[in-house]
């Protein structure tokens, strides 16, 4: 019932910075969670940050903490991650996920998946 699509992938320089979308269709719960993941060939799915509904908890792994920032956008259905002082480790495939009440940070949490955007970062 609920699609979600990222955007905003791409190749960046080591350092630089990459936004990315996240946009939800069909039917959407109104106190869904939404979370970030990302997977690098060869490794696991490994959680990068989470955000409720309402805004009022933000979770980030250790790895990307002060360095990315998840926000949910103007309209519900959307939530932003902006990707700052990037580093080689950063490349994966980044998926958005959604669910209505989620363990934040864990990826059986969640029901609902994005097909995933590139993020690479050269040096």
């Amino acid at each position: 019932q609920v699609q979600l699509v990222e955007s905003g992938g791409g190749l960046v320089q080591a350092g630089g910075s990459l936004r990315l979308s996240c946009a939800a269709s069909g039917r959407t719960n109104w106190s869904y969670a939404m979370g970030w993941f990302r997977q690098a060939p060869g490794k696991e799915r490994e959680f990068v940050a989470a955000i409720t509904w309402n805004g009022d908890r933000i979770v980030y792994a250790d790895s990307v903490k002060g360095r990315f920032t998840i926000s949910r956008g103007n309209a519900r259905n959307t939530v932003i991650l902006q990707l700052s002082s990037l580093k080689l480790d950063d490349t994966a495939v980044y998926y958005c996920a959604a669910d209505a009440a989620p363990t934040l940070i864990t990826a059986s949490g969640y029901k609902y998946w994005g097909q995933g955007t590139q993020v690479t970062v050269s040096s």
